[in-house]
């Protein structure tokens, strides 16, 4: 069944797995998934499959594969794909160009972005902070319109012009009320790339609206992004769907998993002998 493409859409439970083929599903993925899919089922709903592979440079045909593989071995069942992949194929976002152009044409008309010169590095010197963390750090404005030259030069991306001083306010139903202020906590996001990709807030916005997502459950560590998603729903006038976002597994030192963790990722454990069963049981 393909993807609806009218996001006012009656809406029923549709929750998704999104991961990205850059590297081996680890165990917070696995938990924070099959929280996705117990809701889901929770609210006899249905479960997508998104294969989230923007990234040319890093994803890999063989971590798809994996993916799928891991997947099933956990015991995750999803209910929808591309009819030409049959029922265990995901929606990949290197198909769906046409739909974030569309969406990025939208914007432009609004004249809601903005073109942008500026590499992280300039951004950086023009804030005097060398260490700014993982996040991104709130655009100075320098080629914002209308006191900004217009951006010239080869390597041009697009910026979405968050209302400054602006309280982002939603109820997450795993960490509780959330605010952000626009401007403050986040400034001017990239939302389409100098490569001719939309970047990750906008991709994730047109999938979950197209897709008629009605809760979306990710790692605590995206509740900052929510609220520049939720600006982008506001803007493209679709309906936002509910959020869940779960708090993050850590190793034994305190930090939080990512892919680089390969002595907790599924494929080590399967190999190490654990069962599913016995994963979860850990939570």
């Amino acid at each position: 069944m393909p993807p609806h493409t009218d996001p006012s859409h009656p809406r029923t439970y549709r929750g998704r797995l999104a991961p990205s083929p850059t590297g081996y599903l680890h165990l917070g993925h696995a938990r924070t998934f099959w929280t996705a899919q117990t809701r889901a089922q929770q609210h006899h709903g249905t479960l997508i499959l998104r294969n989230d592979d923007l990234d040319a440079s890093r994803s890999r045909p063989h971590f798809v594969a994996a993916m799928l593989e891991d997947l099933a071995w956990f015991g995750f069942q999803w209910h929808e794909g591309p009819d030409r992949g049959g029922p265990f194929a995901p929606y990949s976002q290197s198909e769906r160009l046409p739909q974030y152009q569309a969406a990025f044409h939208r914007l432009q008309q609004q004249e809601a972005v903005y073109p942008c010169s500026c590499s992280r590095h300039d951004v950086l010197r023009a804030l005097a902070a060398p260490h700014a963390g993982d996040d991104d750090p709130v655009y100075p404005g320098i080629c914002r319109p209308p006191h900004s030259p217009k951006a010239t030069g080869t390597r041009i991306n697009w910026r979405f012009r968050v209302p400054d001083r602006t309280p982002i306010e939603f109820h997450d139903v795993a960490c509780g009320p959330q605010r952000f202020v626009a401007g403050v906590d986040f400034g001017d996001f990239i939302v389409w790339r100098h490569d001719g990709l939309p970047a990750y807030h906008l991709a994730c916005v047109v999938d979950d609206a197209l897709m008629r997502v009605t809760e979306v459950v990710r790692g605590a560590d995206l509740l900052r992004s929510t609220a520049r998603q939720l600006l982008l729903y506001q803007a493209l006038a679709w309906q936002a769907p509910a959020f869940c976002h779960c708090p993050l597994l850590t190793d034994e030192r305190g930090v939080r998993l990512a892919k680089r963790h390969d002595a907790l990722s599924l494929r080590t454990l399967r190999t190490q002998g654990a069962t599913p069963d016995s994963l979860r049981s850990r939570w």
